[in-house]
């Protein structure tokens, strides 16, 4: 598969069909990128596993932190990797040692490395490099289009204005 361009139906399809997520390379830093999209994709309904050795036993989030994948008490739909590429290597060995293994790898913005894609593929997980599924399913709710954001998403109609923050999901069509 090409990883130079993901078709928004695919996105979606895999932001759709994933419940839990296991983010190697999670921060409790609220500063930290990792800190927010673990933050947004917990309200936005996913069931998150940080994975940082550092951190082993403590909570992010309300979210308990494990030192490993394996160390993950159930099955994960999807591993995203908050690492960098040369690192990623690792981490799908990793992934593929798991039982049953992920639906999806998902490599964060920055984050490519096409060996470890094409093991991955190889036993039928799909991959996904350089882009943040935070990113994407703003993009794809429209949510972050009303923000002066292109979108790539046409409506006309209105978003609808209510009180407090408002929360977009990609199951709004």
């Amino acid at each position: 598969m090409s990883h130079d361009f993901y078709p928004d139906a695919t996105i979606q399809r895999i932001l759709k069909g994933v419940r839990t997520i296991a983010m190697v390379g999670a921060s409790n830093n609220n500063a930290r990128p990792s800190y927010f999209v673990l933050k947004y994709l917990i309200s936005r309904g996913y069931r998150l596993f940080p994975i940082n050795p550092g951190l082993a036993g403590k909570d992010i989030l309300g979210a308990p932190v494990y030192a490993k994948l394996a160390d993950v008490p159930e099955p994960l739909d999807m591993v995203e990797i908050f690492r960098n590429s040369a690192a990623a290597s690792g981490i799908v060995d990793e992934a593929l040692q798991l039982d049953p293994l992920p639906k999806v790898i998902w490599m964060q913005l920055g984050v490519r490395n096409d060996e470890a894609a094409a093991r991955a593929e190889e036993k039928g997980i799909e991959v996904i490099m350089n882009r943040c599924p935070k990113i994407e399913y703003g993009r794809l709710s429209g949510e972050i289009g009303w923000t002066g954001v292109n979108s790539r998403i046409l409506s006309a109609r209105k978003p609808q204005m209510l009180r407090g923050f408002q929360k977009f999901t990609i199951d709004r069509r």
